[in-house]
């Protein structure tokens, strides 16, 4: 049997003076489209940030692609991309910078493989016409298919994906839902989202996170 891209074992993550924002979660996921669904103040945000390595668990393992992120996080991150809810990029440069720049951090290199790297995916996440615009120009969907593509920088295997269609308007949804469903073939996504219709519409698999546990796990309907 093969072994999930992503696997969480008995997460916990209790802030001061109050609930436990993660009760014993566990759930693994595989290749294909992963809905993580529940209310906000579920606990999505949070999980996804201790998927991330970004914020230690009190208690429970992380595994991302047959690493334990808890004790390697820095071998995890390698196999990892990240979309925030929220995501701040320098207004005055063009997503070709940015991305050469996020590139350059991934360990891209030399300038050549990192420049076709770069071309490529401003081409997938079809940015290429305003490859040279300031960021401070794109609209609200460029943007967040700009944060997709410096997410896939370094072609990770798992890709954690958080509220990424709130605010956006009806058609550079759709672009998105479409994106991220390309994506997921070749690697496992996990797709927060608060919105019933995108899991029904994306997900073959899901996982309801409520009050920080999870309170079911299966198909969509």
């Amino acid at each position: 049997m093969t072994a999930p891209l992503l696997a969480a074992e008995g997460l916990r993550v209790r802030y001061a003076d109050g609930p436990a924002a993660l009760d014993d979660v566990s759930f693994t996921a595989g290749p294909g489209l992963t809905g993580l669904l529940g209310p906000n103040g579920a606990g999505k945000s949070t999980l996804l940030r201790v998927l991330a390595t970004l914020q230690r668990p009190d208690a429970g393992r992380v595994t991302i692609a047959g690493i334990d992120a808890v004790a390697d996080p820095d071998a995890a991150r390698a196999r990892i991309g990240y979309l925030p809810q929220e995501f701040g990029f320098p207004p005055a440069l063009t997503p070709r910078e940015l991305l050469d720049h996020f590139a350059l951090l991934k360990g891209v290199a030399p300038a050549a493989v990192r420049r076709h790297t770069v071309h490529a995916l401003l081409a997938r996440v079809n940015l290429w016409d305003v490859r040279d615009r300031a960021v401070k120009a794109l609209s609200g969907g460029m943007r967040q298919r700009l944060g997709v593509a410096v997410a896939l920088v370094g072609a990770p295997p798992v890709l954690l994906v958080d509220e990424p269609t709130v605010a956006l308007d009806p058609i550079e949804r759709h672009r998105l839902h479409d994106l991220v469903v390309e994506l997921a073939d070749t690697r496992a996504v996990l797709f927060s989202t608060h919105l019933v219709a995108d899991v029904e519409a994306l997900c073959r698999d899901v996982v309801v996170l409520h009050r920080g546990r999870v309170v079911r796990r299966g198909a969509p309907d």
